[in-house]
């Protein structure tokens, strides 16, 4: 491609929308899930987004609408890779729902939009749909929508929802006030209705989903939202979204990385799709094998698409359903999840723990987030006390607590070469988690530097192909981390095959 070539814009046109919220507990996941149930029953392909570190709304999401959801995030990566990245996620869909994260403006800087809503809206170009709990007020909710919309400039609130009204009177009262003053359509409102509670985040929700039981709190969110809102003057908003100009940015991989047989290079502008990896034999491609049940199930969709795209094959087991480690896995990725919950059958399941032992014996690459690391742990003891022995990889002991632990975005850098990183590299990611990890021994080597609001301190552990650290990374955030990794579990296959 010759320069003045690289100088015509590319766009792409998609329908998208974004669901913010003034604040936590507005009504922004209700609101999101039945307008995705509810396009969905008219036909449409609806494509689910959600802003920043979260696994429990993609959750939700996938099983409203039957494709998996993804998640944007402006801090953990770049600019020109989140918009990439929607650009090909969103390719099939007829519309993007981007369900936006705490309120609108609140992100990773106390006085920035770094990693909000706010600044996502801004790179995806996409109309804000604003939902606001209007309860006991009445022209108050206009200040409130006034002040959203003309703290960022940038930021285009196209409509609003108005959430927990008492009555269709209490209803008008709001949506003139607001209209009158702020010039932008009110489009459809709910009542306070208790049904609509989203269940807590916890262990339940998987298998509640799995077998289900959700599907009639989706059906209700869709009938009151579709009931309350105008949903084609909703539609004509997403339609009409400005086109997307396809990011012309080019990253440049280490060509060292390349032995896998795939470009050394990603092209951002098409989208990461390593075409010559078609050409790679199947049976030369590392596998990784991937604990997925509701005791690991933390998982970014784009961490496991860029190790497919990096030339490993992805198989899933269950260690809940007495799966052990699969015969033909090179490598083992254990997310986070609710360990803590199922310790009980995690620790019975021989198969699974003594086939990490071996796995770890045999220099297979191991490599665990938060979850994960606690099973690698020598034992896990629960909220009501009870000690559960685990893989004894790692010499530590789990220890769960009533208080959250962690919460936060979190840069690490390498104290040394591991499964990832070279010794200085960084990655990016989030921490949350109420366990803290107690070693026997404290000169272990750890595997990061771990970086948060609160500073510096070391975390994690390496040894030789295992690496474990709560930090939850995001591969994207540093490219090269995907292909280091495939290619650990390649030169371990190599060894292991005759």
């Amino acid at each position: 491609m010759n320069e003045e070539q690289r100088a015509e814009p590319i766009l792409k046109r998609r329908s998208r929308f974004i669901v913010a919220g003034t604040g936590s507990g507005s009504g922004k996941t209700t609101v999101t899930l039945g307008l995705m149930r509810a396009c969905a029953q008219r036909g449409l392909k609806v494509q689910g987004f959600k802003c920043g570190p979260d696994y429990i709304d993609p959750t939700y999401h996938a099983a409203v609408t039957g494709r998996p959801s993804h998640n944007l995030d402006s801090w953990m990566t770049s600019s020109d890779y989140l918009l990439d990245h929607f650009l090909q996620v969103s390719e099939a869909a007829d519309v993007s729902i981007i369900e936006g994260v705490m309120g609108l403006y609140d992100g990773k800087d106390r006085l920035g939009i770094t990693g909000s809503t706010a600044e996502i809206a801004i790179l995806t170009d996409s109309p804000v749909l604003l939902v606001v709990d209007v309860r006991s007020m009445g022209r108050s909710a206009a200040a409130i929508v006034l002040g959203f919309q003309q703290l960022e400039p940038r930021v285009r609130i196209a409509a609003v929802i108005v959430n927990r009204c008492g009555s269709a009177s209490h209803y008008e009262t709001v949506k003139v006030a607001i209209e009158e003053a702020c010039g932008i359509p009110v489009i459809g409102w709910l009542l306070r209705d208790s049904s609509l509670s989203i269940p807590e985040r916890h262990l339940g929700l998987l298998p509640a989903i799995e077998r289900g039981e959700l599907e009639p709190l989706f059906n209700r969110a869709a009938e009151v939202v579709a009931e309350g809102t105008d949903l084609e003057r909703l539609l004509d908003i997403a339609h009409a979204a400005t086109p997307l100009q396809i990011p012309l940015a080019e990253l440049v991989l280490p060509v060292g990385l390349n032995s896998v047989g795939h470009r050394s290079w990603i092209d951002q502008a098409s989208g990461l799709h390593f075409s010559e990896a078609q050409s790679v034999p199947i049976n030369t491609s590392p596998v990784i094998a991937v604990a997925r049940d509701a005791a690991f199930n933390f998982y970014y969709t784009d961490n496991l698409e860029l190790l497919v795209q990096a030339g490993a094959r992805l198989i899933e087991f269950s260690p809940l359903r007495g799966e052990g480690v699969p015969e033909h896995a090179d490598g083992l990725y254990l997310g986070g999840g609710f360990p803590e919950e199922f310790a009980s059958v995690i620790a019975s399941n021989s198969a699974f723990i003594e086939g990490l032992r071996a796995a770890a014996d045999n220099g297979m690459p191991l490599y665990a987030e938060c979850g994960g690391y606690m099973v690698l742990a020598r034992s896990l003891t629960d909220r009501a006390g009870r000690q559960h022995e685990m893989a004894g990889i790692i010499p530590a002991h789990t220890v769960m607590q009533e208080r959250r632990a962690a919460l936060g975005y979190r840069e690490v850098t390498a104290r040394e070469d591991n499964l990832l990183l070279k010794q200085g590299e960084c990655l990016r990611g989030h921490e949350f988690h109420y366990s803290v990890m107690n070693y026997d021994d404290a000169q272990h080597s750890y595997a990061y530097d771990s970086k948060g609001r609160s500073g510096s301190q070391p975390e994690g552990y390496v040894r030789g192909n295992i690496m474990a650290a709560y930090a939850h990374i995001h591969l994207a955030s540093y490219l090269p981390a995907a292909f280091r990794l495939v290619e650990a579990c390649r030169l371990y296959r190599e060894q292991r095959l005759p």
